[in-house]
């Protein structure tokens, strides 16, 4: 290590990028006591952040980064050091390949156990990297998915140690994410690119996690949005997972679930655009999907009679009638909800559900349980309407 802190800080160009090579390799290393051992580079590898070349800047980040992952003792010796003022200068760099190499040292940095107590309060939200990386993810020409994955992911790890996501709103981290996300969807239309869904990620669990510090009613404001724009964005995008990756329904079904669970507004824009049918669609996907699905149904049917009215003519009751024929007791149990629901603010619906045998198919259902106390309220409800 001495040898190569020594060659590091040489005075010739060819044998300092090979030393470097050799820490990069080093850092690999997935042995704690390997990174530690490079603690002598560290603040040599932090210097040369500042230094004109862009394939040496990118090569030390990487390192950093891999550094950062493997150790406690690195993060606890490089933060004294200067990482946060560092890195807040390298984000300004026109290179690419320097920005997404930053993008990886600094997520290694955010998903330390340590960051929400010890790194993101005091240095990171103090810092200007948070306004850069909004300002890295708006779309437009420049724009570059490489670099907005890396730095979604970043605000990703920020908004999830939940230590001031006041703040990153009034950056305007709402408004960038929601133009974001009309962006994708216009760019899923007309590409089959699959390497969309790396951003499209991160993103949608942005937005998911910022809307509860978010007042509902007026993040049509903060977002700078119609409705309509978002949930219709929203569900090209659902359109786009079912296709290509199934997986990545439910972080889109979560996103969907947050905007209507307090918003009237997103509800009436759900049915006004006549989505509840593509809603259903989604239904056989998974059992996780299912009760995403019922979910978002409950939030609407929740609004109040004029809701349930809406909802109610087309195949909402053959679906949940269908469900009740599944085993599982999690997407039964939130049908049972929404047929709840239905049964409170439309009184047709539990006529329709009677005709249709809906109590024989509850009867499966009333030795269990988990159950058992919904199939006797929603039985008796049926039953005294």
């Amino acid at each position: 290590m001495r040898t190569l802190v020594g060659l590091l800080t040489s005075n010739h160009a060819l044998l300092q990028l090979e030393a470097a090579r050799c820490l990069h390799e080093l850092s690999h290393s997935e042995q704690s006591v390997v990174a530690e051992a490079c603690l002598p580079a560290t603040s040599y590898l932090l210097t040369y952040l500042s230094g004109h070349s862009s394939d040496f800047i990118e090569l030390c980040l990487y390192t950093l980064g891999n550094l950062i992952v493997e150790s406690e003792t690195v993060r606890r010796q490089l933060l004294p050091q200067g990482i946060i003022p560092a890195l807040a200068v390298c984000i300004q760099s026109p290179h690419v390949a320097v920005l997404e190499a930053l993008g990886y040292a600094l997520s290694q940095l955010l998903q330390a156990k340590e960051a929400p107590e010890k790194i993101i309060p005091s240095s990171i939200l103090a810092s200007t990297l948070p306004q850069h990386m909004l300002q890295l993810l708006q779309p437009g020409p420049k724009l570059n998915a490489g670099v907005a994955v890396e730095f979604a992911w970043c605000l990703h790890y920020i908004i999830c140690s939940q230590v001031n996501n006041a703040l990153l709103i009034t950056y305007g981290a709402l408004s960038t994410l929601g133009l974001l996300l009309l962006d994708l969807a216009g760019a899923v239309q007309r590409t089959e690119d699959a390497g969309l869904e790396l951003l499209a990620c991160p993103v949608l669990r942005c937005l998911s996690n910022l809307l509860p510090e978010a007042a509902v009613e007026t993040m049509g404001g903060q977002m700078q949005l119609r409705d309509e724009r978002v949930v219709a964005a929203l569900f090209i995008l659902l359109q786009f997972f079912l296709q290509k990756q199934p997986s990545l329904l439910p972080e889109g079904l979560w996103l969907l679930n947050n905007l209507t669970a307090n918003s009237p507004s997103f509800c009436t824009s759900l049915l006004s655009l006549d989505l509840i049918e593509p809603l259903l669609q989604l239904l056989p996907v998974s059992n996780v999907v299912s009760v995403m699905v019922l979910t978002v149904l409950c939030n609407v049917a929740e609004k109040g009679p004029a809701y349930c009215q809406q909802l109610w003519p087309g195949p909402l009751l053959s679906s949940l009638l269908h469900i009740l024929a599944f085993s599982d007791t999690e997407v039964v149990a939130q049908s049972l909800e929404l047929l709840q629901l239905l049964f409170l603010y439309q009184p047709e619906a539990v006529q329709a559900f009677l005709q249709q045998s809906g109590l024989q198919a509850l009867e499966r259902h009333q030795e269990e349980a988990q159950l058992q106390d919904r199939v006797y309220a929603l039985r008796q409800t049926a039953l005294h309407r």
